[in-house]
């Protein structure tokens, strides 16, 4: 199976859609820049979303819904949330088709009669038709904060689409949130930033770099754009998350205000922030290798498979009894286990079909292990083979997936620390971005400048890190004093 894959260094965009599309996550759709989702990938998502969810309650938010249709008056009332948007939104004209009859030929053409008065934006993010609701509900001072997540589907026509990376309809989350003062805004943006960073890096085990936008990066509509980035095999970036300090924009387009306890009347402050099924898109890109996936176990929908190997009828009914007894001993343990019955493909196939399927531990049980009450276990981190005794197999399985999920980290952490290079002049900086990976030079964020390098050099300013120390020095591009240093990176 893995000979059906490109090679990493052969080339890397042809490797990504040849895991995504082989290892059953997604395939590509009738619809152009569409994509199915396939079950694997579904459950995948779903335990992503699981992970998530937990988070976000835990912080006090509550999940509500809000409708895919957008009045287009809405989305022009904050001019730079427009204008962000503008270029990559799907528009509803009509409610109903006419059948008609061209050239001889039967179609259907919008009927002139079912004409909105007001046309329809499908949704490309929710901040405007939340805010109208905010309006609606919020009073007095008592009714804040108001903390709500939804999961949804989100439109934006893009021009050029990848599996999961970019797509024209995606998943997400989008958290929306109203508060009394500015503080607070800030703080609930910052604390959605650090809720993203531990689940990108103690669940996906993927390393993140945080900070903040600069203005030609931002969100529209946002004060300040908070961001997790990673990087890739590749050398590439990948924005992760983002979380959004609103100010008072959308309030004041909205005119959402609460009565305070001086009894004025005062405009809230706003967040949103969110995450979507990009994410596995950076599962794949950070962990992958060239057999397939390679899944953290605390996502993983199958975290352990049990592969029966036997060589005739009697062996077979033996082998097969006791896998499924340390399967239903594995499951009652809270751990994701399959057994893997197919009678009609050999032992060499099922352990390729789920290397590509990124399971992380195989579990190998033969008539010689049945007779030492043993399994021989397989990590599909480096494919080490470790033989474990039926005994306490709940915990070793339990402590192999702790150590698989340790060492992807670890070694996703390595990468991205052997990637990463400060450099003091611009020629190092051409040659570093030439190399691949962050480069961490001093920069004083300016949208003409940073247009110029990125014409010239297809390299963004990923973010302006929150940790950076003060480092001061000459800008990178335009000799100008910098306060400190920025990461620059090319970026999917």
């Amino acid at each position: 199976m893995a000979k059906d894959i490109t090679p990493r260094d052969s080339d890397y965009a042809r490797w990504y859609t040849d895991v995504v599309t082989r290892s059953t996550l997604a395939d590509y759709s009738p619809v152009k820049g569409c994509m199915v989702i396939r079950p694997h990938g579904t459950a995948l998502w779903e335990n992503i979303q699981r992970g998530l969810d937990g988070m976000f309650k835990a912080t006090g938010h509550e999940n509500a819904y809000f409708p895919i249709f957008i009045p287009k008056s809405f989305l022009a009332r904050e001019a730079e949330h427009v204008e962000g948007f503008a270029k990559e939104c799907a528009i509803v004209t009509h409610t109903r088709l006419k059948a008609v009859e061209v050239d001889g030929r039967r179609t259907v053409v919008p009927d002139p009669e079912s004409r909105l008065e007001e046309e329809l934006i499908v949704r490309p993010t929710s901040e405007t038709i939340i805010y109208s609701m905010f309006a609606k509900w919020i009073q007095s001072y008592r009714d804040l904060p108001i903390l709500l997540n939804q999961w949804a589907n989100v439109v934006r026509w893009e021009m050029r689409t990848r599996l999961f990376l970019r797509t024209t309809e995606f998943l997400w989350q989008e958290g929306h949130t109203a508060h009394a003062t500015h503080e607070e805004a800030i703080e609930e943006a910052r604390r959605m930033l650090e809720v993203y960073r531990t689940f990108a890096e103690e669940w996906l085990a993927i390393p993140v770099l945080t900070g903040t936008k600069t203005e030609s990066e931002k969100f529209a509509g946002a004060l300040t754009t908070y961001c997790i980035e990673a990087l890739m095999q590749d050398g590439r970036a990948l924005q992760a998350g983002t979380s959004h300090d609103l100010g008072q924009n959308f309030a004041r387009a909205f005119d959402v205000k609460y009565q305070s306890a001086a009894g004025d009347w005062q405009h809230v402050w706003n967040t949103s922030w969110g995450v979507s099924t990009r994410l596995i898109g950076a599962v794949v890109m950070c962990h992958g290798d060239d057999d397939g996936l390679v899944l953290p176990p605390r996502v993983a929908p199958v975290q352990a498979v049990i592969v029966p190997i036997w060589r005739n009828e009697s062996q077979r009914e033996a082998v097969l009894a006791q896998g499924r007894a340390l399967c239903e001993r594995l499951v009652a343990r809270g751990i994701a286990t399959r057994l893997d019955e197919r009678d009609n493909v050999n032992p060499g196939f099922k352990f390729a079909d789920w290397e590509l399927k990124g399971v992380p531990l195989r579990l190998e049980l033969g008539p010689r292990d049945v007779e030492a009450r043993q399994v021989v276990a397989a990590s599909r981190l480096d494919r080490s083979k470790t033989k474990l005794g039926w005994d306490g197999l709940e915990e070793a399985v339990a402590a192999k997936l702790d150590e698989i999920q340790a060492g992807l980290f670890e070694r996703a952490r390595q990468r991205r620390e052997q990637a990463t290079r400060d450099v003091e002049t611009w020629d190092e900086f051409l040659e570093a971005i030439e190399e691949g990976g962050f480069v961490r030079a001093r920069f004083v964020p300016d949208p003409e400048v940073e247009a110029e390098i990125q014409q010239e050099t297809r390299a963004t300013v990923r973010l302006v890190p929150l940790d950076g120390a003060d480092d001061p020095g000459p800008c990178i591009r335009t000799g100008r004093k910098a306060s400190g240093r920025v990461v620059f990176a090319r970026a999917y």
